[in-house]
Formats: C-alpha cells, structure tokens, sequence
C-alpha cells in the first residue's frame, strides 16, 4: 500500500499567494479568473470522461465523432481535415481513426470521386455513442450551472466567448490548426 499522502491542488487563493510571492508583478485579480477557467476546464474533461467511459469511447473518441457532426450530413471528412480540426499531428489521427474503426465508430473508405483521397464517416453505431455522450454531458452541465440564473448564465457565457474570441484572434494556433500540420 503507498504510504505516500496524496498531493491535493492549493486553493486557488493560496496559489495566488504563492505567485505573488515569487513574482510582485502578478495580477491577482487576472490570476483568480484564469486559474478558476483552467481547473474548471481540466475537472469538466475529467468528468466528461467518466462519463465517456461508462459508453466505452475516451474523450478523445468523442472529440472525433464530434467533428465529423459539426461537418453537417453524411458526417464525413478526410483524415487531414480531422487533424487539423482537432490540433493533431496526421500520425496521431491516423492511430486515432484505426481505434474507432475497429471499435465500429467510423469507417474509412476511398472517395470514389478521388481514389488518393480517404474519407472518414460516422457509423450509426459512433452517431448512437455521440448522442449518448452529449445526454449525459448535458445533464453534467445542467447541473454546473443550476446556481446560476438565467441572467447569469447568458453574461457569463457572453463573457467567455469574448475571451475565446481574442485568443482566437490574437494566437497563431488560437483556432486550433497548428501551423506544421498546413
């Protein structure tokens, strides 16, 4: 049995302090606010992935059949067009699309108007998977933001897409393409 006592992440006023010890500089203020988006964001991916679990895909699954649903009808697009989708490196899809297709997730097939092209396309079964994962992440984020009214919920969401909008506008890769994968 490990002995070792399991390291717990300081409140996020004691990392403040803490920064603010090492670095005068710092905006405690700007602080509180980013590091609460990032540990949100981190605690969401890891219940979204219990979640996911328990439909046997991973996150990273889900992030796949996702994009292809974004695509619009007949839920395809080509390795490449994932990649770039998904900030991953065409090796990394590549291992990815091999996994869905063996769990009967997606298929890959030749575009029968470009035979060097290949196409991904949800199966019925990764569609069926995608709408299970989306009930249940609703449900998650319902319960999120059920202290929050109505009023709030609309500046706090306006609010966060401000912030996505400038690091979308203001970072070469704030999009999500990587400038290697072009």
């Amino acid at each position: 049995m490990d002995d070792t006592p399991h390291a717990r992440e300081p409140a996020i006023e004691d990392q403040i302090a803490a920064y603010q010890r090492e670095f005068e500089e710092l905006d405690p203020q700007v602080e509180q606010i980013v590091s609460a988006l990032g540990r949100l964001s981190r605690r969401m991916n890891v219940a979204y992935g219990r979640q996911n679990a328990t439909l046997g895909i991973s996150n990273a699954e889900w992030e796949v059949l996702k994009a292809l649903v974004l695509s619009g009808k007949p839920y395809r697009l080509g390795p490449g067009d994932l990649a770039k989708r998904l900030g991953l490196t065409p090796a990394a899809m590549t291992h990815r699309i091999d996994r869905m297709v063996d769990e009967g997730l997606v298929t890959r097939d030749r575009d029968e108007s470009n035979r060097v092209r290949v196409i991904v396309e949800i199966t019925p079964e990764g569609r069926d998977k995608w709408l299970e994962a989306m009930h249940l992440a609703s449900l998650f984020e319902q319960d999120l933001l059920q202290d929050l009214s109505r009023d709030e919920r609309t500046s706090l969401g306006h609010v966060l897409v401000r912030l996505l909008r400038r690091v979308e506008q203001t970072q070469h890769d704030g999009g999500g393409r990587l400038e290697d994968l072009d």
